[in-house]
């Protein structure tokens, strides 16, 4: 149900009294985890606690890759993983703070240091994990275009740089056969 659709719906809770309107703001507010977390940073939180947020899930990140470059045997699967629990910490972060910027950053930062060139055969068991991580990542670099799209020019020339060197990487490796299908460009 919507309340767009039930106007006597909306008169009604306008004319509640303001504790009652309260009491079900509350209630409503309380079923939402990530609202609530969007209206304590709203209300309560500033700049700076922005900044210590994305310094925080920056490190996560970086400690993530870490553990990905570092490992000796590092599998597809493994980074697929890790690559996608790393993007819902983003998207999470995003939804809170509603920060582009940081949102943009944090990606480039991930998908600049995830290891993609794994080099399984086809009759690897792990060969399948090896498409659906290169797949993930393509589409992964495109919704990143299509946010960087959205900047203003100054900051899309500023930022231009970094996403070439993702875009070379990608026609460098494999994950180039998924990326002309996809209709990735191979430069901006």
């Amino acid at each position: 149900m919507r309340l767009a659709e039930h106007k006597d719906l909306k008169i009604e809770i306008k004319s509640l009294p303001e504790k009652e309107k309260d009491k079900l703001l509350l209630r409503l507010i309380a079923k939402d985890k990530v609202l609530t977390e969007h209206l304590h940073f709203m209300l309560l939180e500033n700049e700076e606690d922005l900044t210590n947020r994305s310094q925080i899930l920056s490190e996560a990140i970086g400690d993530g890759l870490n553990q990905l470059n570092k490992a000796s045997k590092v599998s597809s699967k493994d980074v697929l993983l890790k690559i996608r629990k790393l993007s819902g910490s983003i998207s999470h972060h995003q939804k809170v703070t509603k920060d582009v910027m940081t949102d943009i950053e944090l990606r480039i930062f991930l998908l600049k240091g995830v290891p993609i060139d794994f080099r399984d055969g086809v009759f690897s068991p792990m060969y399948k994990f090896n498409e659906k991580l290169f797949i993930y990542y393509v589409k992964a670099v495109i919704s990143l275009l299509n946010k960087f799209k959205k900047l203003h020019e100054d900051i899309q020339f500023d930022m231009k740089e970094q996403i070439n060197a993702i875009l070379k990487r990608i026609y460098a490796h494999k994950t180039a056969v998924i990326a002309t299908e996809l209709g990735l460009p191979k430069e901006l």
